[in-house]
């Protein structure tokens, strides 16, 4: 009976290994430093909803651009296999592919529900896909900034002639735009934006808002920080390895989906939380921040260089101008209700 049990159990043993789970270990990318709120913790949250939800099936493993060294360079790792999953700007990578741009955000466009809802229920998601399946990759919403502020200046900008040769980091089609105005543009990682402002090497840059600005000490050198224009709903992509993607059984590919969609949303509403939270603070303890809107001559200089600028690339590039076309359709759709919305109830009651 003894010499029976031990076989028993000999085949259970070996039956348990033989339908044990594989482990699939993933490799993130992110654009962001170690302490860059919320950014990488949303890459963070999404690798513990992927574990939770596949009960271990997935593990990612989330390397800060401390880690990598390529903060720009997300989407060619995630292409090259280097990497199996990336979270990143998609204007950072506006120099290989142009048409990427507008998955991140657009001046004077969409707000981020109207941006989510053009995603989900407008074409979006299908036209993101049709462009980065040429990059062998896939693309999904990875959370947004929201209403970006129009960046911090050393000087007060009075008229369009301070724009001229005015150094400004801003990345994206808003420095295309700016650049037709006579800034000198320039791109930069934003471990090095306060050493440059400080050192004079630039006059002037955009990062996001209160929560991640006043981390960055911004406000001691340059203390007019100007309102929205140029991105008003900031969307980071998550990316995945095409190859990675397909190798992955359907239910964990489907799990990693959902976690992108979860974490994507927590981002929006922390970073929401943590920008009210920011500025409560920055109003009390920096009397000298001075918020600016740019004037009239500006705002209307922005508007036009804007409409050509996406003119002339619509015309150079068959896939910008579909997605121009889609996001202009659903503009006509959306505005109309978030104006009678939100608008107006805030216009009525503050």
């Amino acid at each position: 009976m003894g010499q029976l049990l031990k076989i028993v159990l000999l085949f259970s043993l070996l039956f348990s290994f033989s339908y044990a789970k594989k482990v699939y270990r993933l490799k993130m990318a992110a654009s962001w430093g170690p302490t860059l709120s919320p950014l990488i913790d949303t890459t963070k949250h999404m690798a513990k909803l992927a574990e939770e939800l596949s009960n271990g099936e997935l593990k990612i493993r989330v390397d800060a651009a401390n880690k990598h060294k390529a903060p720009l360079s997300v989407s060619d790792m995630v292409k090259s296999g280097q990497y199996d999953l990336g979270h990143t700007a998609s204007y950072y990578w506006k120099g290989v592919d142009p048409a990427v741009m507008p998955f991140t955000s657009l001046p004077f466009t969409f707000t981020a529900p109207e941006l989510y809802s053009w995603f989900y229920y407008g074409g979006g998601l299908e036209l993101m896909k049709k462009v980065y399946s040429k990059h062998h990759m896939l693309s999904f919403p990875g959370g947004n900034t929201g209403m970006q502020m129009g960046g911090w200046f050393r000087k007060e900008i009075k008229s369009l002639e301070d724009l001229k040769g005015l150094k400004m980091r801003i990345p994206g089609f808003a420095g295309e735009v700016l650049a037709k105005l006579g800034v000198l543009v320039v791109n930069i990682p934003g471990g090095e934006l306060y050493t440059s402002l400080e050192r004079n090497t630039i006059d002037a840059l955009e990062w996001v808002g209160p929560s991640m600005d006043i981390k960055m000490g911004f406000h001691r050198v340059a203390p007019y920080y100007y309102t929205a224009w140029h991105e008003p709903a900031s969307e980071i992509q998550f990316l995945v390895n095409e190859r990675t993607f397909n190798k992955l059984p359907e239910h964990l590919q489907k799990v990693l989906v959902t976690s992108f969609r979860l974490a994507a949303y927590d981002m929006y509403i922390q970073n929401y939380d943590m920008n009210a939270t920011a500025w409560q603070e920055m109003t009390k303890e920096y009397p000298n921040i001075q918020v600016k809107t740019f004037p009239k001559d500006v705002m209307d200089a922005l508007k036009k260089a804007n409409q050509q600028l996406r003119d002339e690339m619509a015309a150079k590039n068959s896939e910008l101008k579909e997605i121009f076309e889609s996001q202009d359709a659903y503009m006509k759709k959306v505005r109309p209700w978030t104006e009678m919305s939100d608008y107006l109830y805030l216009k009525d009651n503050i």
